[in-house]
């Protein structure tokens, strides 16, 4: 079994990347579970004096991350950069042990998102994460205000999101072999 996190990098209960990542939950492949992870917003400020001692919430997600085979991450992108919320996150995970080596697939909901899924990209290289690329898709659901279940009904975007994590099930499944 494959287990799979998805992180929205969006607080907005109307999130256009959460409902992206929940069509890919619905439409997740034999052999392979995700989970959504909820609680980015309630995440702590970033602290390093408290790096190697972390709040209970911090040490949680380190041990889902740790339990996990992979992460799917779908970031808005907010004044050309990362929304504060989900850098914190991520900032959480840098001084992590479960975090740098783990597969990241990119789930990117607005094609004009470029300046935030660059710096995402440079901010998770620079944590050691391993981006698939060809589990890593742009759609475009800009301003189309759509829930997961029109999501995953979209015959063009269901293809998409299925390629994508029949590739990330894939490259997972052959690193595992490999070790």
């Amino acid at each position: 079994m494959v287990r799979l996190l998805a992180v929205s990098g969006s607080l907005r209960a109307a999130s256009s990347n959460a409902s992206l990542l929940r069509a890919a939950e619905r439409l997740s492949l034999e052999g392979m579970s995700i989970q959504q992870y909820l609680e980015v917003g309630q995440l702590p400020h970033f602290d390093p004096d408290l790096a190697d001692n972390p709040p209970a919430i911090v040490v949680a997600l380190r041990e889902l991350i740790g339990r996990t085979d992979g992460i799917l991450i779908s970031c808005p992108e907010y004044a050309r950069g990362i929304p504060g919320s989900f850098k914190n996150a991520l900032d959480w995970l840098v001084a992590s042990h479960e975090f740098p080596g783990k597969p990241v697939a990119l789930f990117n909901a607005s094609p004009r998102a470029s300046h935030a899924q660059a710096a995402l990209r440079l901010v998770l290289e620079t944590m050691s994460a391993n981006i698939v690329e060809p589990a890593s898709i742009t759609v475009n659901l800009l301003a189309k205000e759509l829930d997961e279940i029109s999501i995953a009904a979209d015959p063009q975007v269901r293809q998409q999101i299925v390629s994508a994590l029949e590739a990330f099930k894939g490259w997972i499944d052959e690193q595992a072999r490999l070790r």
